[in-house]
């Protein structure tokens, strides 16, 4: 079974991460948030986007990126960027993974990158546009990396509602 795992990298926008906790806690991933914050996380607007999932989360912080590697060495890491030459459609997330994106402004590092550029995914766009909002982008991988898991935990059937 997989266990996905999400990671930002310097997250700078509250609002996104508030949405990505809540991703994280009605999916069962865990949240890793990699310092510096572009916030604090007494922060209001933090708070207020992922409701009342806070409780639901598993959620790890780490003073920099060396400290999370050094902490993770137990699956593999995809680094979602624009600059990679491969989907994330293309790639298998099985066993224990950690899906990997960066600051709303900047992305990823550049260096980091370049060592790492066998395990960099993109999200297809259209030529010339902007990348996808942070939120978005997580949810797109997380589902994908899921799908491919057969949904592990989660329910697979809705119902409806019984009407007299």
């Amino acid at each position: 079974m997989s266990q996905i795992n999400i990671v930002l990298f310097e997250p700078e926008i509250p609002q996104n991460t508030g949405n990505i906790a809540r991703t994280c806690a009605v999916t069962g991933c865990t949240l890793h948030l990699i310092e510096p914050l572009g916030f604090t996380v007494t922060d209001s607007r933090l708070k207020r986007a992922g409701l009342d999932y806070w409780k639901h989360l598993d959620i790890r912080y780490y003073p920099n990126i060396d400290a999370f590697f050094a902490q993770n060495a137990d699956g593999r890491c995809f680094f979602f960027t624009k600059k990679a030459q491969r989907r994330f459609t293309d790639v298998s997330y099985a066993g224990t993974c950690y899906l990997v994106f960066g600051k709303e402004t900047k992305g990823l590092p550049e260096p980091l990158l370049r060592e790492r550029a066998d395990d960099c995914v993109r999200i297809p766009m259209r030529e010339g546009e902007r990348c996808l909002n942070l939120s978005n982008s997580v949810a797109v991988g997380v589902y994908e990396a899921l799908r491919q898991n057969d949904f592990p935990g989660l329910l697979g059937v809705g119902e409806m509602a019984k009407t007299p």
